[in-house]
């Protein structure tokens, strides 16, 4: 999308706020023309060549009068011109965001996240002074033409040197517009690289100690930090230049328009008025050259940022960057809704999947040609090698990675987007790696629903969890740390099992859950979820108190289905299966005695 049609998309989605805005901007550019019109007319009055034969009173008043109006005016003014970059700013920050909660969960950013930030912080800041300039811009406009006409009605050759500065100023916009474009690009660049480091220390600082890597890493974030002073110099300093150039150009263009102002007035073609209204309306004039070299200079930048922004959009159209929708910037919020019960006729009576296929890009691993049938109440375990895909199996089939080839039925109709089919009540998914926040344990399980306390209690219960609340300080209210720093592995699993089994679903999904627990714990959490299943679970897992319960074992190695069936009839007749029970064995036994919750 060009900068132009972008701006063009803006002033459409937002044009009752750009109409109240250029309306406010324009009277308030337009109002220093009364009162330089009253300056010529008292100047004139104590000449004795008045054109109105208003006196000395009356003028005094009437410039009072003006500078009360305008200064009203520029307070609605200011108070539209925010609300304007709220409009145009929380529409690009959702857009964006949208668009990243509705990709595949299971692809990485396509930007680093310090870049990600950076884009929804800096880039979007620097549109919305694009948008405000450009009101500011267009009403500047309108008020040199209105002057241009009564200047030049006045002398017609001094009203065109006024002007020629203007000409200067947008050449050496132009001519600079390469450097613009190319130091700010820079500048953010290194700035996104930056914040990523930022994040990555915080999120590995246990990794980084026990490397003994301070140093290594402190250093890394100094050339970083360096870098970025660089660029962010070079980028200061080439808008530095051009304001210099503007306003020096400006200044030059007032001593000859001066100069040229008492010739004209020893030539007697000028009197003292016209002589007030020239001076009066220079600074408005020169304020408008100025500003109109700047915005040319920020036209030119946004394109950078609008880049940035569209690169973090991948494969989604232009315009869905602007896409209009609901902002909530006041009033409340609307209330976030429970999943509720599902209708009788779409309970799961079978869930079918026909070929499923995913490749990794630029490997060979993946899944290829999978097919599984899930039925209600059934416990299904996928389970194979390290690198079997077994991961990339559920993920594939929940729509977190976009399959290749296949089909997903559910109760024998296909599902045509199952990222956002495979979400509760129909289905709730823990990963093998659990995301929690720094908030307290409740809200990590609730995750902004709305609290029920018989229902919270259960998931709890389920999850194997209530006597590690007992034991917290706070409770559910005691805050976990980052990413749930503050819990031990089988605690956080758990904490990721209760926020699933809060939202009733009819299929469970669950990635390696028990990999963090202790036999004991283990084996509890699969026995409460035996007693209490009312819908059907997929699990990832190579444990044997899994194996054991499942109604059905998938066995895979190398992205395909190697053999499956039930347990028994598996280790009689799969070596893959006898190999894995024996590994799961020997795990087991050393874990159990050396693994906590």
């Amino acid at each position: 999308m060009t900068n132009r049609r972008f701006l063009w998309k803006l002033f459409v989605s937002f044009r009752s706020l750009f109409a109240a805005n250029t309306v406010a901007w324009c009277l308030i550019s337009l109002m220093p023309i009364f009162p330089g019109l009253l300056t010529k007319e008292f100047f004139d009055s104590l000449a004795g060549e008045a054109a109105f034969g208003l006196g000395v009173g009356a003028v005094i008043a009437l410039l009072a009068a003006s500078a009360l109006a305008r200064a009203v005016f520029i307070v609605y003014g200011f108070l539209t011109d925010v609300r304007l970059r709220f409009h145009v700013g929380g529409m690009l920050r959702r857009n964006m965001l949208l668009h990243l909660l509705e990709r595949p969960g299971a692809r990485p950013l396509p930007v680093s996240a310090g870049e990600a930030v950076t884009q929804f912080r800096e880039d979007t800041e620097h549109v919305e002074e694009t948008v405000s300039w450009s009101v500011d811009t267009l009403a500047l406009i309108l008020f040199a033409a209105v002057s241009f006409a009564i200047l030049y009605d006045i002398h017609a050759r001094l009203t065109l040197l006024v002007f020629l500065p203007l000409v200067a100023v947008v050449t050496a916009a132009q001519m600079a517009a390469a450097s613009l474009r190319k130091y700010r690009a820079a500048s953010r660049e290194a700035t996104s690289r930056g914040t990523g480091v930022i994040g990555e220390m915080f999120g590995s600082v246990q990794a980084i100690q026990i490397a003994g890597a301070e140093d290594r890493v402190i250093e890394r974030f100094r050339r970083l930090n360096a870098a970025r002073r660089r660029t962010m110099l070079q980028d200061k300093l080439v808008n530095a230049v051009l304001d210099s150039v503007f306003s020096n150009t400006v200044s030059i263009g007032t001593g000859l328009i001066l100069l040229g102002a008492s010739w004209a007035m020893r030539g007697g073609s000028f009197s003292v008025g016209d002589f007030a209204l020239f001076v009066y309306c220079l600074q408005f004039v020169t304020q408008f050259i100025q500003n109109f070299g700047k915005f040319v200079a920020l036209y030119k930048q946004n394109q950078v940022s609008l880049d940035r922004m569209a690169s973090l959009m991948e494969e989604a159209a232009p315009e869905t960057l602007v896409k209009p929708g609901p902002l909530y910037l006041k009033g409340e919020l609307p209330p976030l809704t429970a999943p509720g019960r599902i209708r009788e006729e779409e309970r799961l009576r079978e869930l079918e999947a026909v070929d499923l296929t995913y490749r990794h890009p630029g490997t060979n691993r993946g899944v290829e040609g999978v097919d599984l049938r899930i039925r209600p109440g059934s416990f299904t375990v996928v389970t194979g090698g390290v690198g079997a895909g077994k991961t990339t199996l559920v993920r594939t089939l929940l729509g977190l990675l976009p399959m290749e080839r296949g089909e997903v039925r559910w109760n024998g109709r296909r599902v045509d987007d199952p990222a956002t089919f495979f979400v509760p009540p129909r289905s709730a998914y823990t990963p093998q790696s659990p995301k929690l926040f720094s908030e307290t344990l409740r809200e990590n399980i609730l995750l902004g629903l709305p609290e029920e306390e018989e229902k919270l209690r259960e998931a709890i219960w389920r999850a194997v969890l209530e006597r590690d609340v007992e034991e917290m300080h706070q409770g559910l209210d005691t805050v976990i740390g980052p990413r749930g720093v503050k819990l031990s592995g089988g605690q956080a699993q758990r904490t990721a099992a209760a926020r699933m089994f809060y939202r009733n679903a009819e299929l469970y999904v669950f990635d390696d859950l028990s990999s963090a627990l202790d036999v004991e714990t283990e084996a509890l959490l699969w026995e409460r979820l035996e007693r209490r299943r009312n819908a059907a679970c997929l699990v990832v897992s190579h444990r044997r108190a899994a194996l054991e319960r499942a109604d059905h074992i998938i066995v895979l190695k190398d992205g395909r289905v190697e053999a499956e069936g039930r347990l028994g009839e598996l280790l009689r007749t799969s070596p893959e299966m006898r190999k894995l029970w024996s590994a799961a064995d020997q795990g087991g036994s050393s874990r159990s005695s050396a693994t906590g919750q």
